[in-house]
């Protein structure tokens, strides 16, 4: 290593220390871009993450709703009332919903088929 810094002290670049000076500056630069990749990513991915978990959260507050809304297990008077409970009472209604529903009899229709 002393040799290396003579060399570089007299002015004379010899093919050892263009060699090491070209893998040191190499390294650096890659520590730089993964520096500076990291920097740029961290808060790109936690903006996509944030919105990812929102949008997971809309939809699974949308989903008692649209199940109860295709279910065929009550009216459609009793479906409104339960989606209303749903939007008013949360997951409790949802819950309650499995228990209890459907709480009227559903009206019979008549086929002339």
């Amino acid at each position: 290593m002393a040799r290396v810094w003579q060399c570089l002290d007299r002015g004379r670049v010899g093919p050892l220390t263009e060699g090491l000076i070209v893998n040191v500056l190499g390294t650096l630069i890659t520590i730089l871009a993964v520096v500076i990749g990291a920097i740029v990513l961290i808060p790109i991915l936690g903006v996509v993450l944030g919105l990812a978990v929102a949008f997971g959260g809309v939809l699974l507050w949308l989903l008692p709703i649209v199940l109860i809304a295709a279910s065929d297990k009550v009216g459609t008077a009793e479906k409104i009332l339960w989606i209303l409970a749903i939007i008013f009472l949360s997951w409790f209604a949802w819950i309650f919903y499995f228990f209890f529903a459907p709480v009227f009899d559903r009206p019979q229709r008549h086929s002339y088929y």
